[in-house]
């Protein structure tokens, strides 16, 4: 199995990540952390990233003049660090087409629910969940595309709500399962196991 140059996109304590870094230190997963940039300068995950010899970056949006030219900045940090795969873990910044196009099939968003059900930013996604009275939520790694959280679907895992469930344990349940459906896709990724076919994607025996 060829091991592979992972990049992490974050914007706040990037909780999945430790989960990566943890099966990567414990060989479940052949590959490597060369970066993780944000665009939060008080991200954790900054800390989480310097704390374990990665390479932090912030990237300050207020330097660009617009989205296209901030995600021009991030391909070419991601370029020259040599990624091969890049993995959105809490990342609040809608991409734009040169970071979509440069990354096609090559970058992971994880989202806090089974899409396309509650889309959009974490907080809310969680909050919406409690407050709906779910009696079944779970998380979504896709693929990313022009549209936010709707490109290919790579796994999702559901988790039960019990009755006395709170905002914390439910939020506690879904990470969990990020965590278990990031490492069997980047490993799967690295295999050489996920096509792509239109906006399904096969995993192959």
């Amino acid at each position: 199995m060829e091991k592979i140059v992972l990049g992490v996109l974050a914007s706040t304590n990037a909780t999945d990540l430790q989960a990566v870094i943890d099966a990567i230190q414990a060989k479940k997963l052949p590959a490597e952390i060369a970066c993780l940039i944000s665009n939060k300068e008080k991200a954790f995950a900054l800390k989480r990233a310097e704390k374990h010899g990665i390479e932090s970056i912030f990237l300050d949006p207020n330097d660009f003049s617009s989205t296209e030219e901030y995600d021009s900045k991030l391909v070419q940090l991601l370029t020259e660090h040599k990624v091969d795969l890049v993995l959105l873990i809490g990342y609040n910044k809608v991409l734009s087409k040169p970071f979509v196009e440069a990354f096609q099939e090559k970058a992971m968003n994880i989202h806090p629910s089974l899409l396309p059900a509650f889309k959009g930013w974490y907080k809310s996604v969680y909050e919406d969940v409690f407050d709906y009275g779910c009696k079944v939520t779970g998380c979504t790694l896709f693929f990313i595309s022009d549209e936010p959280d709707a490109g290919p679907i790579i796994a999702q895992k559901a988790v039960d709500i019990a009755e006395n469930e709170t905002f914390d344990s439910i939020k506690e349940k879904v990470q969990k399962a990020e965590q278990e459906i990031i490492i069997k896709a980047v490993k799967l990724f690295c295999e050489d196991k996920l096509k792509v076919e239109g906006n399904k994607v096969r995993v192959l025996e």
